[in-house]
C-alpha cells in the first residue's frame, strides 16, 4: 500500500515544447531521498495541456529515471473514453497505476462517476482516485468514494477537497485505502493520513516529509511561508514551481505548456 511523499512533478520543457529528459532526472534525483513514489502528468505537471507525445515522454522518462520508486501516471482527460484509452497506454507504458479525476463536467451526477471509475478499473491497471474541482468542476460525494472502493484495485486517493473534515471522514471510515492529502494548508487539520501529494514536494520534499513524520502547528506555519513565498496556493502555481526549480538548476526552462 502507498504511503508518505509522493511529489506531483512538474513537467520539464525545453524551448520547443519536448520534455527535458535531463531535467526530469535532475527532479527526480533531488526529491528522491524523501519521497516513496513518483508522480508525473497530474496537474502541476499539466496534465489536462499536456499533447500525447509530451504526456508519453514525461511518464517514459519519469519510469527510466525511478530507480524502483513507483510511478503513478496522471490522467486527465475530459471523457470517460479518452480516460480509459490514455489508462490502456500507461499500463503498457509500465507504470505502477494511474491518477483519474472523474470527467470533466459541471453536472454530470454521482453513478455516472461511478460508471466512470468502473469502466477504466476494468483495464487491470492500479486505479488513485483523484477527488478535486478547480479542473473536472465536479467533486465525488464520500457515498460514491465507498462504492468506487468497493469496485477492487482502488490504491489509495488523493484527497483535494479542500475540506479538512471531508478528508478525515474518508481517514476514518475503515475503507483500507491510503488517504493523501492534497493541499498544503491542510496538512496539520490532516493528522492521520497515509502521506501528502502536494506542489511544495517538488520544492521541499524535506519540509513535507518532516510535516508527516510528525506534524505540528510550528510546522504548518512554515509550510504556509514557503507556499506564500513560491505563489503555491495560487491559481498558476505551477508556473511559480518552474521559475523556482529554473532558478535552482534543476530544469533548464521555466517554460509551461
Amino acid at each position: 500500500m502507498y504511503s508518505g511523499i509522493i511529489p506531483p512533478l512538474v513537467t520539464p520543457v525545453d524551448y520547443d515544447g519536448n520534455v527535458c529528459e535531463q531535467s526530469v532526472k535532475n527532479l527526480i534525483d533531488f526529491v528522491r531521498p524523501f519521497s516513496t513514489a513518483l508522480m508525473p502528468t497530474l496537474s502541476s505537471g499539466e496534465g489536462w495541456a499536456l499533447n500525447d507525445w509530451q504526456w508519453k515522454d514525461m511518464i517514459k522518462f519519469t519510469i527510466k529515471h525511478a530507480s524502483g520508486l513507483p510511478v503513478l501516471a496522471g490522467v486527465e482527460y475530459k471523457t470517460t473514453e479518452e480516460v480509459v484509452e490514455k489508462a490502456r497506454r500507461a499500463q503498457r507504458l509500465g507504470v505502477d497505476a494511474v491518477v483519474i479525476t472523474t470527467p470533466f463536467e459541471k453536472d454530470i451526477t454521482q453513478d455516472e462517476i461511478y460508471q466512470h471509475f468502473l469502466q477504466v478499473r476494468e483495464v487491470g491497471v492500479p486505479v488513485l482516485i483523484y477527488n478535486e474541482e478547480a479542473i473536472s468542476g465536479n467533486s465525488i460525494e464520500y457515498g460514491t468514494i465507498e462504492r468506487i472502493c468497493g469496485l477492487g484495485n482502488i490504491v489509495g486517493i488523493k484527497e483535494a477537497s479542500g475540506s479538512a473534515s471531508f478528508t478525515k471522514r474518508i481517514v476514518d471510515s475503515g475503507l483500507d485505502i491510503p488517504v493523501f492529502q492534497g493541499w498544503e494548508h491542510l496538512c496539520y487539520q490532516s493528522k492521520g493520513v497515509d502521506g501528502y501529494i502536494v506542489p511544495l514536494a517538488n520544492l521541499e520534499p524535506e519540509v513535507c516529509s518532516e510535516m508527516l513524520r510528525d506534524p505540528t502547528a510550528k510546522k504548518q506555519s512554515r509550510i504556509d511561508s514557503l507556499c506564500k513565498r513560491y505563489n503555491i496556493l495560487g491559481e498558476d502555481w505551477y508556473v511559480f514551481l518552474k521559475k523556482e526549480l529554473q532558478q535552482r538548476g534543476t530544469i533548464t526552462t521555466m517554460r509551461v505548456i
